[in-house]
């Protein structure tokens, strides 16, 4: 499957950004420094309860 990744918008100039590609069913995150190039794949509902979650911790953010 080819993805369409976005860089986000909260990327400040340097080698380390987040770049996100998403369909309707998964939504693929990775992280540019990563050498890895580990790619974090959720659902829609898994990623909007990740959010949820990061939001409301007081460390996150």
């Amino acid at each position: 499957m080819n993805q369409h990744w976005q860089k986000s918008s909260h990327c400040s100039e340097g080698d380390s950004c987040v770049h996100v590609a998403t369909s309707t069913e998964t939504i693929h995150l990775t992280e540019s420094g990563d050498s890895t190039g580990a790619i974090l794949r959720a659902t829609p509902a898994a990623f909007d309860a990740l959010l949820a979650v990061l939001k409301k911790d007081p460390h996150c953010g």
